[in-house]
């Protein structure tokens, strides 16, 4: 029994210690694979105009997971009359929130972080649910994304960016 709860408290430190080096150096997601903590310059001046964002293909978000741990994600993000949208697309059969962890998250707590070159912003994301600013916000992301214009739009959900 000893044996056991030495190698169990040996486990559990070697835990915190990686998350306390990953809680300072930070875990930037990558393409698809997911993060943790996002590091880099916090800015606290309210943005009112995001058209910055378009010279960015990519930008990270970074939720908090139900069990306390952030969690990170690469998306993509439009401008379009001053404000910031993000958008999250479904493949069929798949079912908004649940089966999207950031977006869990975020119907569960709106708080974020997002990660924009190297600045971060603390943010809170609110989802759209008016037909018209959506679809503005949908072509606004077709004309910056060319590729992914063929997108169901019934299946994508659009979140805005308001200060945290």
């Amino acid at each position: 029994m000893r044996k056991l709860l030495i190698a169990v408290g040996v486990v559990l430190v070697c835990l915190v210690a990686a998350l306390a080096v990953l809680r300072a150096v930070g875990l930037d997601p990558k393409e698809r694979r997911p993060g943790l903590w996002l590091v880099g310059e916090i800015v606290t001046t309210p943005v009112t105009d995001w058209s910055f964002t378009d010279k960015y293909q990519t930008i990270y978000v970074q939720t908090r997971a139900w069990y306390g741990l952030p969690h990170s994600v690469t998306t993509t993000c439009t401008a379009y009359n001053g404000k910031l949208y993000l958008t999250s697309v479904y493949r069929p059969g798949l079912e908004f929130p649940r089966d999207r962890l950031w977006n869990g998250n975020v119907m569960r707590d709106p708080h974020v972080r997002l990660k924009i070159g190297s600045q971060l912003y603390d943010q809170t994301l609110v989802l759209v649910t008016d037909p018209g600013e959506r679809d503005a916000a949908l072509e606004a992301k077709a004309r910056k994304y060319p590729r992914l214009a063929g997108a169901d739009k019934s299946r994508t959900y659009v979140f805005r960016v308001q200060p945290g």
